[in-house]
């Protein structure tokens, strides 16, 4: 792999970790990077967790549980060194891909995790007059009162059997009255 074949952008990687190591693995990471001033080709480090309620003897009791055990997402520019440094982690037993060159995670697959997707800019905020141009909504016109760019929905206030209904609709499925 040579300096020019990397992704000057950053994205996830997923790293594969021995098993009960992901949080250790995370804070060591997290040293090296501070103490060797990388803080500019890494920009998260997550062990995924979820809830769990567990009910036992009539009580609930809620347990943070690892989504992915054995693996740890990075968000990182992938260099020579970058590499070398998740590689060498105790813990690590390498980056998931082919070989030696990690692969980053694809848009979609980091959709179905429910975390970081690619911050979608749009053309119009609040207050501005839409389109519909797609849906079940198609060719209906109104004004935006919310954008949830987590969500890639936008809430438009309609006029339908003549009174004002907010609908909230996807990003796509809209464009901006010039």
């Amino acid at each position: 792999m040579s300096q020019k074949d990397y992704d000057k952008k950053p994205r996830w990687y997923v790293v594969h970790t021995y098993s009960g190591y992901e949080n250790k693995v995370k804070t060591d990471l997290e040293k090296t990077i501070k103490n060797r001033e990388l803080q500019d080709f890494f920009f998260d480090i997550i062990v995924p967790m979820e809830e769990q309620i567990e009910i036992k003897d009539g009580k609930s009791k809620t347990n943070l549980k690892k989504v992915f055990p054995g693996y740890v997402l990075i968000k990182m520019i992938v260099t020579e060194e970058t590499w070398y440094i998740v590689r060498n982690t105790r813990g690590v037993t390498g980056f998931v891909g082919s070989g030696t060159d990690p692969i980053p995670l694809t848009d979609s697959e980091i959709r179905k995790m429910g975390f970081d997707t690619a911050t979608i800019n749009v053309d119009f905020e609040v207050g501005d007059e839409i389109k519909v141009i797609n849906g079940p909504f198609m060719n209906f016109t109104g004004s935006v009162t919310e954008i949830n760019k987590d969500k890639h929905k936008v809430k438009v206030l309609v006029s339908m059997f003549g009174r004002e209904t907010p609908v909230e609709v996807d990003f796509a499925e809209v464009e901006k009255i010039k």
